[in-house]
């Protein structure tokens, strides 16, 4: 299906923050290129009552490169003092005001600050919004050149090495495209994790730096993006997009027959082995059985 919609069914712009009806607005901001800011979200930055931000130095440029005056109270909102400052932000909210929430880049709780408040505001039955704009996840998944029908977000992988070889460990065998983000300084260590898990052939994507001037995507096999990183010094914002476990061939009866010998070697009667066997390689117990007496 086409994501367009069709005009008639596109509603007018409706003002931001000026109902008198206390919300909080998730707002997407510039991943990198500054000139990603929607026109909401310049906006909200303007009109909103409190401005909730990751950084609020990172928000300060931003104000100052879109040429916006900020008119309500900004705070820090982080996930050190998320857990802190979600209750009183939520009686904000409570007491009418429109609070404005945004991380250093992208959409906020998507591997950013916002989650505990988004979880808050749901369970107090408050007003939630969003303004839609530049993700990284998406960004990198388009430009990956992988399939894109089908993908998980997988966020940072664990950065202690049996913790990271457990959770791709469970990952071996997912059929979706797989999206993570990683620091440049650990990018040769994940990548080498794949290449070990996943098997060298394994095609992937290193996106850096997404709409910036020294954008860069690297695209090959696991095996030549990790000859990339161990040759190069990898610098800037990162995203990782890996293609899915391919499908595997079905699994012919022959294939089972020396599996069957194995359990009726160990006591076990033939046709509950060839059960066993057939419901663990999920073919036809009646096939998998005539291909065992084939093979006396």
């Amino acid at each position: 299906m086409d994501d367009d919609f069709p005009d008639d069914e596109l509603e007018a712009p409706v003002p931001d923050g000026t109902s008198g009806i206390g919300r909080i607005v998730l707002a997407a901001t510039p991943i990198g290129n500054v000139g990603d800011a929607s026109s909401r979200l310049i906006e909200l930055l303007g009109t909103s009552d409190i401005i909730a931000a990751e950084d609020t130095r990172r928000l300060h440029r931003l104000v100052q490169a879109l040429g916006v005056q900020v008119t309500g109270r900004v705070i820090s909102y982080h996930e050190h003092n998320e857990v802190a400052k979600t209750g009183d932000l939520l009686e904000q909210v409570r007491a009418g005001k429109n609070i404005l929430m945004v991380s250093d880049a992208g959409m906020p709780a998507v591997s950013d600050p916002g989650f505990r408040l988004v979880e808050g505001a749901v369970a107090a039955g408050l007003t939630v919004t969003a303004v839609p704009g530049p993700s990284a996840v998406l960004t990198a998944l388009a430009l990956s050149g992988l399939p894109t029908d089908r993908f998980c977000f997988e966020g940072f992988l664990p950065r202690k090495s049996g913790e990271r070889s457990s959770r791709l460990g469970e990952l071996a065998d997912e059929r979706r495209t797989m999206v993570f983000f990683e620091a440049p300084h650990r990018l040769e260590a994940m990548l080498r994790a794949l290449h070990e898990r996943f098997g060298p052939d394994r095609t992937g994507a290193v996106c850096r730096e997404l709409t910036k001037t020294y954008e860069e995507v690297i695209r090959g096999s696991l095996r030549e993006l990790l000859e990339w990183a161990e040759s190069n010094e990898v610098r800037g914002e990162i995203a990782v997009v890996v293609g899915g476990a391919p499908e595997q061939a079905p699994a012919k009866p022959e294939d089972q027959v020396v599996a069957v010998n194995e359990l009726v070697s160990q006591g076990i009667r033939l046709k509950e082995a060839v059960a066993a066997v057939a419901d663990d390689a999920r073919i036809s117990k009646r096939e998998l059985y005539a291909a065992v007496l084939a093979a006396r």
